[in-house]
């Protein structure tokens, strides 16, 4: 009897203490999950329908989105990419009161208000011109002879920016790069400021084939523009920046942009 009594409460013992450990283990578990959980920051971008770099329709809403969402990734985090016309995305990433931090796809410019990544990829800048009509240049001073379309907004080369600026430089100001196609097109304007990437994808699309065999991409490029996120110049914007730098360098940006150009 008093041996049964002594296993009973040795049987007792021994289950407190499984219980205790086991407590512990759970308890360490919640800690590290609840870590990982306080670490695995959200950033908040906004973007706009450039395919095939950033949509939100597009496989992985477009190459650099898809480059961004794999840089954040491979450091702990993720990224939400909110899409606008292009004015109204750099606006929102601007502002004080925003929960954006950023915005991309964006050329590298002077700027106080943003802080620039790691290139992400690079852009073929050219003019999109009739084939009737080929747009002879060549210096961009000699395209003060033609009116151009730029879309508001965009970072195009240097000097054709100052040109326009200045008055030299004949232009008209659209919402969208289709716009700009369309009015070369009908002859509207002589040529228009585009990506060669862009270019190819839009005429690709099946609204396109009334326009498809009368525009080329001129024979002179203008420049290769690099692309960045542009991070807002605070000390959030610079932590991500470094978050997102640090994360480009762990992942094989080519294979991720051709992976995601495809039509």
């Amino acid at each position: 009897m008093i041996s049964g009594i002594r296993l009973l409460k040795k049987c007792r013992a021994v289950s407190v203490s499984f219980c205790r450990r086991l407590a512990r283990v759970i308890l360490c578990l919640f800690f590290i999950l609840f870590s990982c959980n306080i670490h695995a920051d959200t950033l908040y971008l906004t973007s706009l329908h450039w395919p095939p770099f950033a949509g939100e329709r597009l496989q992985n809403q477009g190459a650099c989105i898809a480059v961004t969402k794999a840089a954040l990734e491979a450091t702990g985090h993720t990224v939400v990419v909110d899409f606008f016309p292009w004015s109204r995305a750099v606006r929102m990433a601007s502002r004080n009161d925003s929960k954006y931090l950023g915005y991309l796809p964006e050329y590298s410019y002077p700027t106080d208000k943003f802080v620039f990544s790691q290139p992400m990829g690079r852009s073929v800048l050219g003019l999109v011109e009739q084939k009737s009509y080929p747009v002879s240049w060549t210096q961009q001073s000699d395209l003060n002879h033609y009116t151009i379309g730029v879309v508001q907004g965009y970072v195009n080369t240097h000097e054709l920016d100052e040109m326009m600026t200045q008055g030299s430089q004949p232009y008209e100001a659209v919402a969208s790069d289709l716009h700009n196609l369309n009015k070369v097109a009908t002859g509207r304007i002589d040529a228009a400021v585009i990506d060669e990437h862009v270019l190819k994808y839009l005429l690709a699309q099946p609204n396109m084939a009334h326009v498809r065999n009368k525009l080329q991409f001129n024979k002179k490029l203008l420049t290769y523009k690099e692309l960045f996120v542009a991070f807002k110049n605070n000390k959030e914007g610079r932590m991500w920046r470094d978050r997102f730098n640090q994360g480009l360098a762990q992942i094989d940006v080519q294979q991720i942009l051709e992976q995601n150009m495809q039509r």
